[in-house]
């Protein structure tokens, strides 16, 4: 018998670039990042797919003329608009309808697909490009503080199945991620605030300076104050874009998945809503049960994990929804988890900020206190 466990790395490049306007002065930015075939002087294919939210908008009006008119590029037809919202991910329509585009398109692994949306439809596209000729090159524009903060930066791509948020999926390197500034006035404000809560997320994890400036400036942010905003979303961002490209573990072979710290609830908590609950605010709620948790459990400071809640709640994210009551059906989710995971459970808690462990079993009994002391938090936000 012979056997062969040889070690080797791929070399990825992932290209992040801030925008002011995208669409405007900073096009040419955009085309930089196109490179055609070195046997062909054509301009490379482009598939532009665009989420519903953002049709017959200023931004993405003026988005499409430069892209008609510019010699870095063949659009290969009119955009291409894909339902904005979980609704894309539920089923398997809007991939089958993509992946025809592509095909009908004679698209290839040196085509272009430029997506313009929120998460969801980054998604779902991107889990399009991703399978069709095993990977078409990906250009994201996130449109939501969401999206720019954390998951358009991301490696994973999926849509939703058995009821169960991302079932079917793909690892997969974006060609280019697009930080836009103006895109983002676009967003109506419970989009805008929900999405700060993975900022939250990220700083409670890797950066205690970071958490106590969203602390400080929460008002600010909820008011979507210009400069603030963009130093918010910038920081996250960049957080998350380390942990993918140096924590060791992009895509996730490893028990630990700590960017999903609050996500076990909330990845439950969505699709019990049947999606009425935005990502970004299960996120936050999760986020402060979690919070709660680890200050029972593991020491983390209980007035800071009070001010945790108290921030989420000034960023404008709700910190209870319906489904807590009915925790039983909540506290699923850590199955869930698990079996996406793959092996035995794993759950990211705190001990401090900036100081994160893993937890392999969760107190049932504890956590089921945590929701109903996050009841009495949240009542008294609203009285």
């Amino acid at each position: 018998m012979t056997e062969h466990d040889i070690s080797f790395e791929v070399k990825f490049v992932h290209r992040l670039r801030q925008t002011d306007d995208v669409s405007q002065a900073d096009f040419p930015v955009l085309e930089s990042v196109l490179h055609g075939k070195q046997s062909d002087t054509a301009a490379p294919k482009v598939l532009f797919c665009l989420d519903s939210n953002l049709e017959g908008g200023e931004f993405a009006t003026a988005l499409i003329e430069k892209m008609r008119t510019s010699d870095r590029m063949r659009l290969v037809r009119e955009p291409m608009i894909v339902p904005g919202g979980e609704s894309c991910k539920n089923s398997e329509h809007t991939l089958r309808d993509l992946l025809a585009a592509i095909n009908s398109h004679d698209l290839d692994r040196r085509s272009y697909i430029v997506v313009a949306g929120g998460g969801a439809v980054l998604d779902a596209v991107g889990f399009a490009a991703a399978i069709a000729h095993r990977g078409v090159r990906l250009i994201r524009l996130p449109s939501t503080t969401l999206a720019q903060a954390d998951s358009g930066v991301g490696v994973k791509n999926a849509i939703n199945y058995f009821e169960k948020k991302n079932w079917i999926g793909s690892f997969a390197v974006p060609w280019a991620v697009f930080n836009d500034t103006a895109i983002l006035k676009t967003l109506p404000d419970r989009d805008f605030r929900s999405g700060l809560t993975e900022a939250v997320k990220v700083a409670l994890l890797k950066d205690a300076a970071f958490f106590d400036f969203l602390r400080r400036s929460a008002s600010k942010l909820r008011r979507r104050v210009a400069d603030v905003s963009k130093e918010a979303i910038a920081r996250s961002c960049q957080l998350h874009l380390d942990h993918i490209t140096a924590g060791g573990d992009p895509f996730e072979a490893l028990e630990a998945r700590p960017l999903d710290f609050g996500h076990w609830s909330a990845h439950r908590m969505e699709p019990m809503s049947n999606y009425a609950l935005r990502h970004g605010e299960a996120v936050g709620i999760g986020v402060a049960l979690d919070t709660l948790y680890s200050a029972r459990k593991f020491g983390f400071p209980t007035p800071l994990a009070h001010a945790v809640c108290q921030t989420l709640a000034d960023l404008g994210s709700p910190l209870w929804c319906d489904q807590l009551d009915t925790p039983d059906e909540v506290l699923r989710g850590l199955e869930e988890f698990r079996q996406h995971l793959g092996g035995r459970l794993t759950v990211t808690m705190l001990k401090n900020p900036g100081e994160a462990i893993n937890v392999h079993e969760i107190d049932l009994p504890v956590m089921k206190s945590c929701i109903d002391e996050l009841r009495k938090i949240a009542k008294q936000q609203t009285a």
